[in-house]
């Protein structure tokens, strides 16, 4: 009798699908180890069936270096990974010309923020002239989420915030970095979803608790759930196997795993590698 994990993996390559991972980090974060390894990452990649990796670099408080650091890993693998712009209002007198750059002249595909940085609530005025910009562009804004875990996240980046700003700026879509992480936050994400068809939910998180991909399915359906990683803080195996051995169907696997994403940044069929 075939072993059960035999029965998976042949599961796994009878799904046909691009696999476009939205969440992934270049630079390095010193306090907890993690180094960026370029050949190790795309290893790693072709190991988990995925095309392209979204990559942005939030470990620099100067964006204009970490943006530049991106759109060289760009140049160099144009057809393996995606470059997501970043910036910070700690520097408002610089923020929208580095927009300007970002989207204008290194191609990025969607902008991430990240509120733990400033040290003030996503929904903060100090970010408003960033969501103007971005809301008359009609860009993708990915931002951490976080309630329930104890971290100071949980009061910064909470997804209930984010109903109000959809309301506010209702050209952005936005795209919620781990669901709001811990369960507390996955059921408020869900319900900020609920309110907003430009609210996504993206599956990467420490927390693993059983069933999370089909809870986020279940409440926001299948077209608003994206596939990412958080590779290399975690393996993106990992990510991918959360999603394959789901119980949901294999047209929302596929959605999940790459075509929400493609739909997204307007990624073309050949804009993926031929691997």
């Amino acid at each position: 009798m075939p072993h059960k994990l035999g029965k998976l993996i042949e599961g796994w390559k009878m799904i046909k699908t691009p696999v476009i991972d939205f969440h992934t980090h270049a630079g390095g974060w010193s306090s907890i180890g993690m180094k960026f390894d370029i050949p190790k990452f795309i290893k790693v990649m072709d190991a988990s069936g995925v095309d392209i990796s979204c990559i942005n670099c939030i470990f620099h408080g100067k964006a204009k270096r970490s943006n530049d650091i991106v759109s060289a890993i760009v140049k160099e693998n144009p057809h393996r990974f995606a470059g997501v712009g970043f910036v910070t209002p700690h520097y408002p007198d610089e923020c929208i010309a580095e927009l300007e750059r970002c989207f204008d002249h290194l191609g990025m595909k969607f902008l991430k923020i990240y509120p733990d940085y400033f040290g003030k609530p996503v929904d903060d005025p100090g970010y408003y002239p960033i969501f103007e910009w971005a809301d008359e562009r009609n860009l993708v804004i990915m931002c951490h989420s976080s309630y329930g875990t104890g971290s100071p996240s949980d009061s910064l980046t909470g997804p209930l915030r984010f109903i109000g700003l959809s309301d506010r700026y209702p050209n952005i879509r936005w795209v919620l970095a781990h669901s709001g992480n811990d369960t507390p936050g996955q059921i408020q994400a869900v319900t900020a979803g609920q309110s907003s068809p430009n609210i996504f939910l993206e599956t990467c998180t420490s927390f693993g608790a059983q069933g999370t991909i089909e809870f986020l399915v279940e409440g926001v359906g299948g077209d608003r759930v994206l596939f990412g990683s958080d590779m290399p803080l975690i393996d993106g195996k990992f990510g991918v196997g959360r999603i394959v051995t789901a119980d949901i169907s294999d047209e929302d696997k596929k959605k999940i795993l790459g075509l929400n994403a493609m739909k997204l940044l307007n990624i073309q069929p050949n804009d993926l590698p031929n691997i």
